[in-house]
């Protein structure tokens, strides 16, 4: 009776933790705005797992995985970080591109944003937020499109740093004139109201080198099959398409 009791108790513990299987993932700040929904798409057909996402600067999470962080796979937002793990064997997998992102010029205040990037040199434009080039890939790709367009060196003391591209859209809301951003942003829920055009308009792509953005699968994730399921689903075209809805290019 007892052997009875103990098995029965242990197909409950069993059939618990199957039914309620968490995976811990990182992801890119600039991808954040698409999260809930490509989550909310894989848990149509995987509703057994549920998905915990730590957002932050690609920099930052790459760092974090280096120090043993429990993440079982990386959407990183270019190509470098992801490459970095896996020649130090922390990824399981080679980078694959999953998406290109594309920078944009953003502003709540009532400017000609038709100018572009030349808007930045007007006296008016005091204080331009941008990621940090250090940390997040969309800041470096800032940087180089300034430099591209031979205005840095005249607007570099007008710059302010996010750590992470959804903290420089931040500081565009509240504490800058103007700033630099990821362009899916601009196609969250929240932001749909400001027009593109109007209140922000793509930076051209020639300025800049292409944002490839790269996914890992992680040491950390091995043993936990719902890891590949994800990662399967993000290069799928189901993935590809909510992607395309918010901006990015998709192999």
């Amino acid at each position: 009776m007892n052997m009875a009791k103990g098995w029965f108790v242990a197909m409950i513990f069993v059939a618990t933790h199957l039914s309620a299987n968490e995976i811990t993932i990182a992801v890119a700040a600039n991808v954040s705005y698409a999260m809930d929904e490509l989550i909310g798409s894989f848990s149509e057909k995987h509703p057994e797992t549920k998905i915990r996402v730590v957002l932050g600067s690609s920099g930052k999470l790459t760092a974090q995985i280096s120090h043993g962080a429990p993440y079982g796979l990386l959407m990183s937002a270019n190509m470098a970080y992801p490459k970095r793990l896996y020649e130090k064997h922390i990824a399981t997998t080679k980078p694959v591109v999953y998406a290109k992102g594309a920078l944009a010029i953003f502003s709540t205040k009532k400017v000609d944003i038709a100018k572009s990037l030349e808007l930045l040199k007007d006296p008016s434009i005091r204080k331009i937020a941008i990621g940090n080039p250090k940390t997040a890939p969309y800041g470096e790709a800032t940087v180089e499109a300034l430099k591209s367009a031979k205005i840095y060196s005249a607007i570099k003391s007008k710059l302010i740093y996010g750590e992470s591209i959804s903290q420089t859209l931040s500081y565009v809301m509240t504490a800058a004139d103007i700033g630099i951003v990821a362009k899916s942003a601009l196609y969250s829920a929240r932001m749909k109201h400001y027009r593109k055009g109007v209140d922000w308009i793509s930076v051209n792509e020639s300025l800049y080198t292409p944002i490839s953005q790269g996914m890992v699968l992680l040491k950390y994730g091995q043993k936990d099959p719902s890891y590949r399921l994800f990662y399967d689903y993000i290069l799928h075209d189901t993935a590809k398409e909510i992607l395309r809805k918010y901006g990015y290019n998709t192999i």
